[in-house]
């Protein structure tokens, strides 16, 4: 492979940069600017040059062996001040060495991915642990890099494998005798794998929504205090505020961490209808918005007062400005009064749906996941009644062990490596 190089830290000014070499000519890179490298896996001071003995800074530098490294390749870091001078500086040094070349964007990921350092769900973890905005996204996202999934996978394809062999063995001897039923072994192989499979499941919804977020709509009639509570929630101001009915038109949108979950507050149009084509299509989106979202709290005027948009039992009714109403069941966000407990109670719903959170935390991997429930349910199906050849069924675990396999990318996934490290930034 390519030697590649990158700056592995955020551009700008800063206290420490670190530029990270990976390939085989890393080594006599780092030695070109740095003269001798301290052993692998150790650290050392040194003074970089560049090739005319210019003196570029005094840096830290570490070198790791091939094996040992994050990418599974020879690899050196400079840990140098961050003067974007200095930066530019070493890069153009880097640049000038034939056989360098700039790394693309997620390259040192994706060769940790090829090498065999990483599985592609602990990419995906580390892409999330990166993007990571809550307390609940950064330990959802560090289990899944640090291999959790891809512990289950491993053991779901033992099993697996180990049903397939036994089937196998009653083909390659189905002239002579046998000497034990292996059906019974093999239906509990399975039941335990699917087993687990339905659990995982169960809790794909919720650890999704640990990673992308809950959506909670305020509704309510036009100049109810909508948007003054989105104020207050927010502590400051995200909304404009009036007294004229029918301010807000659009959905405005604030992102909050609530109790470690990442939590999307949206302000809309007062429900009622109206002659104004510009506040109907507000409207229109509002009841939109309001329907899809995970939790919608409806602030009303009085107590008798219906709800224009339905309500599941989890849904919260508020009574609004309650520093004018007095209302115990009340909020206000011009004095705070109710603010707190409502937090706390949307805090206690949402954490309560999250509880049972599993390792599936996106899509792709719940696709798959379900792809292979189907097909175990099938293989354990022609077990028991006997509707299958061994076979067919020897054939069923085998394609479910495949797509176990294309879950944590042991097999071509290409087309999913490239939307994946899109994403990733140059330096990882």
């Amino acid at each position: 492979m390519d030697t590649i190089y990158a700056l592995a830290s955020a551009r700008g000014k800063s206290g420490v940069a670190v530029i990270r070499i990976s390939g085989p000519q890393a080594f006599a890179a780092g030695r070109a600017i740095a003269g001798a490298l301290p052993a692998p896996r150790s650290s050392a001071v040194r003074h970089l040059r560049s090739s005319t003995g210019e003196a570029l800074d005094k840096a830290l530098v570490l070198t790791f062996s091939s094996g040992a490294s994050f990418t599974g390749e020879d690899t050196v870091e400079f840990q140098i001040h961050g003067s974007p001078a200095i930066i530019d500086a070493l890069m153009r040094v880097l640049s000038a060495q034939g056989g360098l070349r700039m790394a693309e964007p997620g390259e040192f990921t994706r060769r940790a991915l090829e090498n065999g350092r990483l599985d592609l769900t602990q990419v995906e973890g580390l892409g999330d642990l990166i993007d990571s905005e809550t307390e609940l996204q950064r330990r959802q996202a560090l289990d899944i890099m640090s291999g959790k999934l891809g512990g289950k996978v491993d053991r779901w394809r033992g099993d697996l494998i180990r049903a397939a062999a036994l089937l196998e063995a009653v083909i390659d001897f189905a002239d002579e005798e046998v000497p034990t039923d292996v059906l019974p072994e093999v239906r509990d192989l399975l039941a335990g794998v699917i087993s687990d499979f339905k659990v995982e499941l169960a809790g794909a919804s919720s650890a999704e929504r640990i990673r992308d977020g809950f959506e909670v709509a305020i509704l309510g009639r036009p100049n109810v205090g909508k948007s003054t509570l989105l104020n207050a929630l927010a502590g400051r101001d995200a909304a404009i505020t009036s007294s004229v009915a029918g301010t807000t038109r659009d959905v405005i949108e604030v992102r909050m961490d609530i109790g470690g979950l990442p939590v999307t507050f949206l302000d809309t149009a007062g429900l009622r209808d109206t002659e104004d084509e510009v506040e109907a299509i507000g409207v229109a989106r509002a009841r939109q918005r309001g329907e899809a979202a995970d939790l919608r709290v409806f602030l009303q005027e009085s107590a008798d007062e219906q709800p224009e948009i339905a309500l599941g039992p989890e849904d919260l009714l508020r009574h609004a400005k309650s520093d004018l109403s007095g209302s115990r069941n009340g909020v206000s966000g011009l004095t705070g009064d109710g603010v707190d407990q409502l937090v706390a109670e949307i805090e206690g719903i949402l954490s309560t749906r999250v509880r049972n959170a599993s390792s599936l935390v996106r899509e792709r991997q719940r696709i798959a996941l379900t792809e292979a429930l189907g097909l175990l349910e099938s293989a354990t199906d022609a077990v028991s009644t006997g509707n299958m050849s061994e076979e067919v069924v020897a054939e069923e675990i085998r394609r479910a062990i495949r797509t176990l396999e294309r879950l944590v990318g042991r097999i071509s996934v290409d087309d999913v490596l490239d939307e994946i490290f899109a994403s990733f930034c140059l330096g990882k």
